[in-house]
């Protein structure tokens, strides 16, 4: 199956609409912790450079100027790595954002195994299940420039906390222009069968789509959803999936405890008939340095592996 990458990167997919947010909100700004070029605020800064303030690598003072600006009225972005963005400023997300309900956006970049050459420090595999512990926060994750533009439309128009995790270069190209996003709801990529469902998100959906030839080739049909939004989650596609399939097995990038698999796991046992759920994700370790594909290739999101998983789980 040949692979065709996007044009542009999730982060300049968020900057195209970041300008227009902003266009279309006088009171939007947009803080980086020395990241301002680096996470997408180029277009912003090229039409409102009044508006995006660059605070140099202080984190949680930056979360903090975004908080008190929504807190004072205003729409806030602020934007930094995913190992900052979800541990460096955790407490002032917690305490200060998410308590109070304030309009601020944390856009986390190098996300998942996409900080690649920069190493375990920028790599950011813990970071949902960080997130996903805070009271009224939303979590998106894009699986391509396409979607990515149309989730950082809506976030951008939602008003309250919310997390948003985009990668640092192009990634294999799943959707176009038709692409439709709602927070909270998944969307049904392929109604195959009801051997397996397949719950997937982020760049683990490419791969995913690539595995479906090979566990077919085993006769196995499956359902494929992917679910953009990991909080909130949407539990009636979920449940469904429990009522009509064998069993569900999740794809992430992410380490496999506390992100897309916890989060549909916990759906899944509280159900009236449960199935079994296994997860592919990255191990509970510390990852190595190295292009991105490589890295998704050796811990554990290569097709092949994914389509073993999966003829395993249906056995």
């Amino acid at each position: 199956m040949s692979v065709t990458y996007d044009k542009i990167s999730t982060r300049d997919a968020f900057g195209i609409a970041l300008v227009e947010a902003a266009r279309e909100y006088p009171n939007l700004f947009a803080i980086g912790a020395d990241t301002t070029k680096s996470m997408g605020f180029k277009p912003m800064m090229a039409e409102y450079p009044d508006r995006v303030i660059n605070n140099g690598i202080a984190e949680q003072n930056m979360a903090m100027i975004g908080a008190g600006i929504a807190a004072s009225g205003g729409r806030a972005v602020v934007a930094t790595y995913a190992p900052f963005a979800s541990m460096r400023i955790s407490e002032q997300i917690r305490t200060f954002v998410c308590y109070p309900n304030l309009d601020v956006k944390v856009i986390s970049g190098l996300a998942g195994l996409s900080g690649n050459i920069e190493g375990v420090t920028h790599q950011g595999l813990e970071d949902i299940g960080v997130m996903r512990s805070m009271a009224n926060m939303v979590i998106a994750v894009p699986a391509d420039a396409a979607s990515c533009t149309v989730i950082s439309r809506e976030i951008l128009k939602y008003t309250g906390p919310a997390y948003l995790r985009i990668g640092r270069g192009p990634v294999e190209k799943v959707f176009d222009e038709n692409y439709t996003f709602q927070i909270g709801k998944a969307n049904l990529l392929d109604d195959a069968g009801t051997d397996v469902a397949i719950i997937c998100n982020g760049c683990a959906v490419a791969r995913v789509l690539r595995a479906k030839a090979l566990w077919e080739e085993a006769g196995i049909r499956a359902r494929i959803i992917e679910m953009p939004c990991v909080k909130p989650i949407d539990e009636e596609a979920i449940l469904s999936a429990v009522k009509d399939c064998k069993c569900i097995v999740t794809v992430e990038e992410h380490n496999v405890m506390g992100g897309l698999g916890s989060a549909v796991c916990e759906v899944v046992c509280e159900a009236e008939k449960p199935c079994e759920v296994t997860r592919i994700g990255i191990d509970d370790i510390y990852t190595e340095s190295g292009p991105h594909d490589q890295l998704l290739d050796k811990y554990n999101l290569s097709p092949e592996h994914i389509a073993d998983v999966v003829k395993k789980a249906v056995r």
